[in-house]
C-alpha cells in the first residue's frame, strides 16, 4: 500500500530529538505557554522574516484573532475565496462579519484579483488570500488594490510554510500571516496548534492578550479574550522540526517535480503549475481530470491512497447556504471541486512510489 501520508515515518525520522523534547517539557511542568513557545514564537518569526510571532491553538484561530484585530467584526464584509477549507470561512462567520467570495484563477486555483476591485463596498474590512495547496497567490495584485482601498489583507498560510513570492516568505506581506499546524501540514504538531505572523506591534499586543482570556496580566482582563493558548509540548516538538523544514519542503519539491516529469506527456492530465517567482512548497500536489474519480478507484484498486482537496466549494456547503449563493457562481472553483485528485507526497515518501502512482495513472488510461 502506499500511503496519502506516513507521519510515523516522519517521527522515526527524528525520534531521539522529539523525545527529548517532549520529555524536557514533562520535566518542567510548564505545560502551557511558557518558554519552549516564547522560542517557537521568536524562531518562526525569523523564519518568516518579521517582527512578531503569536503562537496559538489552531489556523483557525489564528484566522480569527487576525480579523479581530484588524478590526472586523459584525455587519462588516470579509472577501475570500470559495475553493479553500471551511476554516478559513467559519473563521470570518465567528466575527459576525459576512464572507464574501470571488472566485480562484484557473492556473493556480488562488484568489483571482482581477475580480476584487468589483466585491469591494464600504463595508469590506479584510481580504484573505487563501495560499492553497503551499503556492501563494499573486499578492503584488492583491495588496495594490487593498492598499488603493486602505483594506488589510490577512494571509491564509496554512498550507504554505516557507512558500516565497518574488522572495518574500508566505505570511509577510499582508497585514498578518496565519499557519496551522495540523500534524498533516508541511510543519506539524503532534496534535493541534497554529501561528500569526505581523510586523504591526499593535496587532501583535492585541492578538496575545485574545489568545490568554484577553488579559494583559493575570487577572487583568483588557479586552473579551478566548482560551487559544499553545501547549508547551507542541511548541517543544515544532522547534525541533523547524529545523528540518527545509530540508523536508526540498524533498517535496523533489518529488513534485518527479510527477510532473513522469505525468508530463499524459493527454488527460493537468498537472501544477509553479509560477515563476514563487516557490511552490507542495502541501498537496493536485492533479486535474475530467475522469478524477474513476482515476480514483483505480488508484484504490492497487492499493495507492490519494485525496479531495476539496470536492465541495464552501460557497455549496449546506453549513453556509443563507450566504445565498448558487451553483454556477463560481464556476472556476466548482469545476476545480470536480476535477482535484491529491496524490501521495510527503517528504519521506520512496521515490519509486512517485514513479508507481504515475505507472498506475497511466495504466488506468490504458486498461
Amino acid at each position: 500500500m502506499i500511503p496519502f501520508l506516513d507521519l510515523k515515518a516522519q517521527y522515526q525520522s527524528i525520534k531521539s530529538e522529539i523525545d527529548a523534547a517532549v520529555l524536557g517539557v514533562l520535566a518542567s511542568g510548564q505545560y502551557i505557554l511558557g518558554e519552549e513557545v516564547v522560542r517557537l514564537e521568536q524562531e518562526f518569526a525569523d523564519f518568516c522574516e518579521v517582527k512578531h510571532a503569536i503562537a496559538v491553538n489552531t489556523g483557525t484561530s489564528a484566522l480569527h484573532l487576525s480579523l479581530l484585530a484588524a478590526g472586523v467584526g459584525p455587519g462588516d464584509e470579509v472577501i475570500t475565496v470559495p475553493f479553500t477549507f471551511v476554516a478559513t470561512v467559519s473563521a470570518i462567520c465567528y466575527t459576525g462579519a459576512r464572507p464574501v467570495f470571488v472566485d480562484v484563477e484557473p492556473v493556480t486555483l488562488t484568489m483571482d484579483a482581477a475580480q476584487l476591485e468589483a466585491k469591494i463596498t464600504a463595508r469590506t474590512k479584510a481580504i484573505i488570500p487563501v495560499h492553497l495547496y503551499g503556492q501563494m497567490a499573486d499578492m503584488d495584485a492583491i495588496k495594490a488594490i487593498a492598499d488603493h482601498h486602505r483594506i488589510p489583507v490577512i494571509e491564509d498560510a496554512c498550507q504554505a510554510h516557507g512558500a516565497r513570492y518574488k522572495g518574500a516568505r508566505a505570511g509577510s506581506i499582508g497585514t498578518s500571516g496565519c499557519f496551522s499546524f495540523y500534524p498533516g501540514k508541511n510543519l506539524g504538531a503532534c496534535g493541534e496548534g497554529g501561528i500569526i505572523v505581523t510586523n504591526r506591534d499593535d496587532h501583535a499586543k492585541t492578538m496575545r492578550m485574545l489568545r490568554d482570556w484577553g488579559q494583559e496580566q493575570r487577572y487583568h482582563h483588557l479586552l473579551k479574550g478566548f482560551n487559544y493558548r499553545m501547549d508547551a509540548i507542541q511548541g517543544a516538538i515544532l522547534r525541533i522540526k523547524l529545523r528540518h523544514l527545509e530540508a523536508w519542503t526540498e524533498a517535496r519539491r523533489a518529488h513534485a517535480r518527479r510527477y510532473s516529469s513522469l505525468l508530463a506527456g499524459s493527454a488527460h492530465l493537468k498537472t501544477p503549475v509553479e509560477i515563476t517567482d514563487r516557490r511552490h512548497v507542495y502541501h498537496v500536489y493536485a492533479i486535474r481530470s475530467r475522469d478524477r474519480d474513476e482515476l480514483q478507484r483505480v488508484l484504490s484498486a492497487e492499493g495507492i491512497q490519494s485525496g479531495l482537496h476539496y470536492p465541495i466549494p464552501v460557497h455549496l456547503q449546506k453549513a453556509h447556504a443563507d450566504l445565498g449563493y448558487q451553483a454556477g457562481d463560481f464556476p472556476v472553483s466548482e469545476a476545480a471541486a470536480r476535477e482535484v485528485l491529491s496524490l501521495p507526497i510527503y517528504p519521506e515518501m520512496p521515490a519509486w512510489h512517485v514513479d508507481q502512482v504515475a505507472a498506475a495513472l497511466e495504466y488506468a488510461y490504458v486498461s
